[in-house]
């Protein structure tokens, strides 16, 4: 089981253009609507995909319903938070030659109550294996808690730091999807998985990278601050994850162009635990689903049809010196 955590849902509007022309009227060439969200979206792609997940999000207002509509056509099983604002919609402008621009509001201001319940369904959502004794205890988790995105005004930054706290109580392992403050806040908690896209990484590191090494220098540095393992999303260039066995690189040619970025570091997480969370064959899980998701127009989640694992390469101990490209898709 894998539940997701959203603490600022969306409602994704993407518009698609032929080119982006400032302070003009053009039409549109297509539109579409998503249920959004991080974590919502890891959901997606793990139901996408036969998996078992539920999404544990706040909803309030016209656009809050309108989400939940959309994720019970998708059949995401959805643990529903009310709070008294709605929740928030964002936009994106997506132009034919791969250029995403995106437009997010703010999210709704949560009372210390709702945020409070927001935490308890979290936990209450997986089974609880705290009680097992040691002679049957598992090797891996069969429960994960994925903490995922930005936080909405009123939410403090170690908001995914007490999820990760909560969480150890109930045997159920933890991954915190997220920047900023809150993934500096939260590592003091030890969550099991950290997964950061360049940008984040760097920020979080306090360093810039321009090479495979200053990104794995810049995750051991997280692992040092309290993360577990740490699965680096690196655009173009795959992904990187980073743990206590060593370090493995992998990424996947494209297939074709790219439709949308949008979501396709969510769509990677998915993959990664879907195929247990650990370990080189989970980082190939994880590239072969996001390079899917970034052939997929909007933030529509990439099917078995779309996920082509024979096209990933994972290395171990890459080079060091290898110079990254800038990122496109984490």
């Amino acid at each position: 089981m894998i539940v997701t955590v959203t603490a600022n849902p969306s409602l994704d509007r993407t518009i698609e253009v032929d080119r982006l022309r400032r302070g003009e009227v053009q039409r549109a060439v297509g539109d579409r609507v998503d249920p959004g969200g991080k974590g919502v979206n890891v959901s997606r792609a793990l139901v996408a995909n036969g998996h078992a997940t539920r999404a544990v999000l706040i909803s309030g207002g016209h656009a809050g319903t309108e989400l939940l509509d959309l994720l019970a056509e998708a059949g995401v099983p959805i643990i529903e938070v009310p709070v008294s604002q709605g929740v928030r919609s964002n936009l994106t402008l997506a132009e034919a030659d791969g250029t995403v621009t995106k437009l997010n509001e703010a999210g709704p201001v949560l009372r210390a109550e709702e945020i409070e319940e927001l935490l308890d369904a979290a936990i209450a959502a997986p089974p609880n294996y705290a009680l097992q004794t040691p002679s049957s205890s598992i090797d891996r988790p069969t429960a994960w808690i994925a903490g995922c995105g930005s936080l909405p005004p009123g939410v403090g930054a170690d908001f995914y730091a007490l999820l990760v706290d909560r969480a150890r109580e109930t045997g159920a392992a933890t991954v915190i999807d997220t920047s900023g403050a809150a993934l500096e806040a939260c590592l003091a908690s030890r969550p099991d998985l950290v997964k950061p896209n360049l940008e984040e990484l760097a920020e979080a590191a306090h360093t810039p990278i321009t090479t495979l090494g200053d990104a794995v220098a810049a995750a051991e540095a997280l692992r040092e601050a309290g993360a577990g393992a740490v699965l680096a999303s690196l655009g173009a260039e795959g992904a990187i994850l980073v743990d206590d066995a060593g370090v493995w690189h992998a990424r996947a040619p494209l297939a074709g162009p790219v439709a949308s970025t949008v979501g396709a570091g969510d769509a990677a997480l998915a993959g990664f635990l879907a195929a247990g969370g650990h370990g080189p064959d989970a980082l190939a899980a994880a590239v072969a689903w996001g390079t899917a998701a970034v052939a997929l127009p909007g933030s529509v989640m990439p099917g078995p049809k779309d996920i082509d694992l024979s096209a990933v390469q994972v290395v171990r101990d890459p080079d060091a010196d290898h110079v990254l490209s800038s990122p496109e898709a984490s």
